[in-house]
């Protein structure tokens, strides 16, 4: 099966409604929903999650890797960003219903965020696909639901409230399923969060607190979210024009700040090329790159060109993976243009599920971005790189992209939070999925959001142990680490 446009229950999708989720509810015989609660390592056959980190580390750039295991060390929360690997590897064992959708991959807390649309308009929507794939949708909702979980214990809150929290988002995703399953396809497509209606959303969930205490917090995160939307609305190429460049004898050039950004005149002699050599390196990749737009999206950037790029570090678990930056220039020196190249590997979920129609891992990530996202950036594009084996998906740096403060999060503004992240997550699996067979399937009461948020718990132990196990190795030498990079 590829594309996730059908489930092993509905074959092609048009048996009917009442076919579909009658069939999507027989489904239960083959995982009762209690049974996605069940989380255990008494076999003794799990994977040693050190070692699989270790397997991820030997196809990474080897003067970053320490930077990884140091920002993956800092605490449980860290740690699970970085290790989607691991979660793979332990969902491969667990109940499915085969209902099959495109998977985010990595759809932890962390991965959903504000960015504009082409129109200009601030959506909030799922935001990082470097794990994409067909596969069964229980995997990318455990995937968020144990997030929260892990969050909401890093943030200090009562075990009552860590479930809450993670079953909100579980109901908000079951809920928001049975909204799509009664609606018509186009509308399903054209559904979208946008910052009014993310807004409003917040502010309806404010009125609904019982207490005075309650209603004012709840009102501080709905502040809150119109405030990220303004500083959102800042963060764009000009911007970062201020931050990341610096002007030399008249031309602008991406500022060293090693390791985290390394400018093309640095890495030409890293890797023992002239700097004409790299130039032409990297026009040739921007050409193909060029080559996957549309064509109005590559004429439009055919009126930039390359002014400087460099290597630049980002995230958790992408560290140590090739990042660059690129900085182009349209009319002038005032109009100018970062975009963003990231190596695109195999997915961690293709040891467990069939490889990818796509033989290039950039255009597996582009392709799902697309399917998953309401709208998706005009220069979201791949490439093949210059070394064998090497495939890189492009994207603008900033463009009105804001993330979530997690860890400054209340127990009420991360339960706000979380019913946002379940709708979400619905939307973008509606798309590709057949939410009539996945609403039959998960039914309208409770007892999916309760075996999820109890597996969320019981992994969230199994995080912590992982991170304990982590630390070890890095204590011993095992593994090498630097800090607070």
């Amino acid at each position: 099966m590829t594309g996730g446009a059908t489930s092993d229950a509905t074959a092609d999708g048009h048996d009917g409604v009442e076919g579909r989720r009658a069939a999507g509810r027989a489904l239960r015989e083959r995982a009762p929903l209690a049974a996605h609660a069940l989380w255990s390592t008494d076999d003794g056959a799990r994977h040693d999650p050190v070692a699989l980190l270790e397997e991820q580390d030997a196809a990474r750039e080897s003067d970053l890797v320490p930077v990884r295991h140091g920002r993956m060390l800092v605490s449980p929360f860290t740690f699970y960003r970085g290790a989607a690997r691991i979660m793979a590897a332990d969902l491969a064992g667990t109940p499915t219903s085969g209902l099959t959708v495109q998977l985010c991959g990595d759809a932890h807390l962390s991965n959903f965020g504000l960015f504009a649309s082409p129109e200009r308009v601030l959506l909030f929507d799922l935001n990082d696909f470097d794990e994409t794939l067909p596969g069964p949708f229980e995997y990318d909702v455990k995937r968020m639901a144990a997030s929260f979980t892990v969050a909401a214990g890093h943030n200090g809150f009562d075990p009552s409230e860590c479930r809450e929290i993670t079953r909100a988002a579980v109901r908000a995703y079951r809920e928001a399923m049975r909204e799509f399953a009664l609606m018509r396809t186009m509308d399903i497509w054209y559904a979208r969060r946008a910052e009014d209606q993310l807004v409003a959303a917040v502010e309806e969930a404010a009125r609904q607190q019982k207490d005075r205490a309650s209603k004012g917090i709840a009102k501080d995160a709905a502040r809150a979210a119109k405030r990220g939307a303004r500083k959102a609305r800042t963060r764009d190429s000009l911007q970062a024009l201020s931050k990341l460049a610096e002007r030399v004898d008249g031309t602008y050039r991406i500022v060293s700040a090693p390791p985290i950004v390394v400018p093309a005149r640095d890495l030409a002699t890293d890797i023992g090329v002239s700097a004409d050599e790299l130039r032409d390196m990297i026009d040739q990749q921007f050409a193909a790159y060029r080559a996957t737009l549309q064509d109005d999206r590559r004429q439009l950037l055919e009126r930039f060109e390359i002014v400087d790029m460099a290597r630049k570090v980002v995230g958790v678990g992408s560290v140590g993976t090739l990042a660059f930056i690129v900085l182009l220039q349209g009319r002038g020196e005032d109009d100018p243009l970062f975009l963003q190249v990231k190596e695109a590997g195999p997915s961690v979920l293709e040891d467990h599920l069939p490889a990818s129609r796509y033989a290039n891992p950039g255009e597996r990530v582009v392709q799902g971005q697309r399917l998953m996202q309401a709208s998706s950036d005009i220069f979201l594009g791949w490439s093949r790189g210059v070394r064998e084996g090497r495939t890189f998906y492009w994207r603008q740096l900033r463009d009105m992209k804001m993330s979530a403060d997690v860890e400054a999060m209340n127990p009420i503004s991360m339960d706000l939070y979380a019913r946002e992240c379940g709708w979400t997550l619905a939307r973008a699996h509606a798309r590709s999925g057949d939410p009539v067979a996945i609403a039959g399937y998960l039914g309208k009461r409770d007892d999916f959001d309760r075996a999820v948020a109890e597996f969320s718990r019981s992994y969230a132990d199994q995080n912590r142990s992982d991170h304990d196990a982590f630390a070890e190795a890095v204590r011993t030498g095992r593994l090498s680490s630097v800090d607070g990079v």
